[in-house]
């Protein structure tokens, strides 16, 4: 490992859905128009999804989560101020509430036109949106065991980003549906181990050399090393429908990936636990998000969101102050203090069906927060 300290560099991709305000329901063929302005103000920043009602933004390398919060913002009220010129709006939401997956149709690239033929109907129902983080590793091996170390804290994270508890009009009863969709899906889910970066290659390069996959960008794990930079990128959020949600989500992954670095430089390192008992957190955060706790594998115990998120935030003070996002981890009390997107749609469906609303009014009373937290605060 290079005795230079890694840059911890931030970047954040994040996934919306276009909607038709009037409707509720998806754009399911969004102009052509929209997508040319779209790029003409911001480049390679933005670009089409596997489906046409998605778009997909991606901050710069940022060296601060305050410079990532500066490029959301901006790259949010430009996708909402074009689609607005077009009758149509982005929602930040792992799922649509009512909308049919059946309807839409796949983007016309040949990447997508391979994933449709290969994955057929488990690639056709990927309505979903996430949220990508990646920070700045420049080391492979350094990359790759810190990402099987933080694979512990992947659950912790997503239970703070729920955003899909509908689908196809339904409450599901999950706090993140958008996951069980996705892992339909091969090669998802919490990364493999290896012993070194080398063994990884190996094994990545026998499914390349098969035909089966055509690069490690095709191991949609809920973390990995990116084939793209030179960063360990975070994959196993939902997209969060409030900005402030996002920033701090975020610094929470960029600080705890300097946490383990610091415990490695200090040659220590966080235990390592099965994924067996990773996976039932795992499981935990996708059906409960902060409701009802998740396992302390030390103590063989529930221990309460509150005071795992708590102890997080203890953990990372130190890394927090360094990378200048202290502000946001502490935030997350507030995350859990008031609920996740999550939680807020249901609240809004439901006190809407009590006040004497019926289904399809309730739901379209879900889309209208969703469109206007989105925007909340640009």
């Amino acid at each position: 490992m290079s005795d230079k300290e890694p840059s911890f560099t931030i970047g954040i991709e994040e996934e919306y859905l276009l909607v038709d305000p009037k409707t509720r329901d998806l754009a399911d063929e969004p102009p052509e128009e929209l997508w040319a302005e779209c790029e003409e103000r911001l480049g390679d920043l933005i670009k089409p999804e596997f489906l046409k009602s998605q778009i997909e933004v991606a901050t710069g390398v940022c060296q601060t989560i305050d410079d990532g919060r500066e490029d959301l913002s901006r790259l949010r009220k430009t996708v909402a101020d074009v689609a607005s010129k077009h009758g149509l709006a982005p929602i930040a939401a792992s799922t649509h509430p009512f909308s049919q997956w059946q309807a839409q149709q796949h983007t016309d690239k040949e990447r997508y036109h391979v994933l449709a033929q290969d994955m057929q109907a488990v690639a056709r129902r990927l309505l979903i949106c996430g949220m990508h983080v990646h920070v700045g590793l420049d080391d492979d091996e350094l990359r790759f065991d810190l990402m099987i170390q933080a694979s512990y804290f992947l659950p912790h994270i997503l239970a703070l980003s729920t955003s899909s508890p509908f689908w196809q009009g339904t409450d599901t009863g999950l706090k993140s549906y958008r996951l069980s969709v996705f892992d339909e899906l091969p090669r998802t889910g919490l990364p493999e181990r290896f012993d070194s970066y080398a063994e990884y290659k190996r094994h990545v390069n026998v499914l390349i050399k098969a035909g089966t996959i055509k690069d490690a960008s095709m191991l949609w794990w809920d973390i990995r090393p990116s084939t793209a930079f030179p960063t360990l990128e975070m994959r196993i959020t939902d997209v969060c429908t409030r900005l402030e949600d996002t920033c701090s989500i975020a610094a929470l992954f960029q600080c705890i990936i300097r946490m383990l670095y610091r415990l490695r430089r200090d040659n220590q390192r966080w235990r390592m636990y099965a994924n067996m008992l990773i996976n039932e957190n795992r499981w935990r955060a996708q059906r409960y998000g902060l409701d009802d706790g998740l396992l302390d594998f030390g103590k063989g115990a529930m221990v309460p969101s509150a005071d795992l998120i708590d102890e997080l935030i203890d953990m990372v003070a130190e890394d927090a102050e360094a990378l200048k996002c202290s502000a946001e981890i502490k935030r997350l009390r507030e995350i859990v203090k008031h609920g996740t997107s999550a939680h807020r749609q249901r609240a809004v469906y439901y006190q809407s069906i009590e006040s004497g609303m019926t289904n399809e009014d309730a739901l379209d009373a879900v889309v209208d927060m969703l469109i206007d937290e989105t925007v909340m605060g640009l």
